[in-house]
């Protein structure tokens, strides 16, 4: 039987993205073993870029690329990302302030202004990823495209840039693109741009920031890319019902409001995508196959899946606040980031080991119990498991 070509979409979402390793490291047992990826498409945004494109690096070796990945997330630290002693932080964050007080007319040429300085993250990417291994995957046959989103602050567009076979072709929609590019380490960078947080980077002609942000159909790219099923894996509880609304009488702090933001940016864009899929999937349901073959019906079915987390992130993070290295704390603690109301905006920037670890065991545990239903959706019997 022809397998299915499913794409794997990872979501952005900082130092949460180290549920979608536990998912990983599920699907990876459940397959047999030494096989390659299962997935020929690989789409990525923010962090989840960073943990595609090692993917697509080991794409003849699924086990292999998930154990690296294992590797670096369950012994991260926060200074591995962005810097945090002292100097670094508080020097990043004054000319933070200064440029956000002055309009920027302070802003020297060569100085990047973001709230840390995430260069530690880019000399660990230099280290370690062969961005030379994705095409001699593509061409090997194992990867069909890999994709990371960015959005453009000059531009306000959402640009997919891909690396695939060579009969794939650019597209162009309402707000967001796709170009074929050989993707590099700026690519990262700028797609895991945690706005005001992170510097944008530049690509070629303009300045890029987190692919999450403006981010309107999260799902679009694999489509393009020839994907007939998607795995999504989320880092907050998509489709999951809406929320009680409850009383209260504190008014929110900076840490809270930039908490409800990054929620915005990653996990809403995700769910109304998710939700406008499964109402297209129920209306060609309607239409008769007989209708659609007469009438040349450009549309079709694509099943999905959908991997979240079965906890809250924010309660695993409070959990863990006071891991955080005593500088990033005090910095922190000035915008209300160690409350519990905070929690939020500390689950996107607590790269720390025991934080990682239980969310690589959330994301584990969610997709084993749910291995009966994945294995026959990725094409695989499970006699063929290892």
């Amino acid at each position: 039987m022809k397998r299915p070509k499913v794409a794997l979409i990872l979501t952005g979402g900082g130092a949460r993205a180290a549920y979608q390793v536990g998912v990983l490291r599920a699907l990876s047992e459940l397959l047999p073993k030494d096989a390659p990826t299962p997935f020929p498409i690989i789409c990525g945004t923010s962090a989840g870029s960073i943990n595609s494109t090692i993917l697509a690096v080991d794409a003849d070796d699924f086990r292999h690329a998930v154990r690296r990945l294992i590797t670096v997330w369950k012994n991260f630290h926060v200074h591995h990302v962005y810097r945090a002693d002292m100097w670094g932080a508080f020097r990043n964050s004054a000319r933070w302030m200064m440029a956000a007080l002055t309009g920027g007319r302070l802003r020297t040429s060569n100085k990047t202004v973001s709230l840390l300085d995430n260069s530690p993250l880019a000399a660990l990417l230099r280290k370690y990823v062969d961005f030379d291994a994705i095409q001699r995957n593509i061409d090997a046959g194992y990867l069909t495209a890999l994709s990371i989103t960015c959005s453009g602050y000059s531009s306000g567009q959402s640009v997919t840039f891909y690396q695939g076979h060579p009969d794939l072709q650019n597209w162009q929609r309402a707000r967001r693109i796709g170009v074929a590019m050989h993707i590099g380490l700026d690519h990262l960078l700028a797609s895991s741009a945690l706005p005001f947080i992170f510097p944008p980077m530049r690509v070629n002609r303009e300045f890029f920031g987190d692919g999450s942000m403006r981010q309107i159909a999260p799902v679009s790219p694999a489509l393009h890319l020839g994907a007939d099923r998607l795995l999504v894996i989320g880092v907050g509880r998509q489709l999951q019902p809406n929320a009680e609304r409850v009383s209260s009488g504190a008014y929110p702090t900076l840490a809270q409001i930039a908490g409800h933001a990054l929620n915005s940016i990653f996990l809403d864009s995700l769910e109304v995508d998710l939700e406008r899929l499964q109402r297209i999937n129920r209306t060609i349901e309607l239409i008769p196959d007989e209708v659609r073959k007469k009438t040349n019906y450009p549309l079709h079915q694509v099943a999905f899946r959908v991997i979240t987390p079965s906890e809250e992130l924010e309660k695993i993070a409070a959990a863990f606040a006071h891991e955080l290295p005593r500088t990033i704390r005090i910095l922190l603690s000035t915008v209300g980031g160690t409350r519990r109301s905070g929690s939020n905006l500390l689950s996107y920037l607590l790269f720390e080991k025991s934080y990682c670890r239980a969310l690589i065991k959330l994301g584990y545990k969610d997709t084993m119990a749910r291995k009966d239903d994945l294995l026959p959706f990725l094409g695989w019997s499970a006699e063929g498991a290892a």
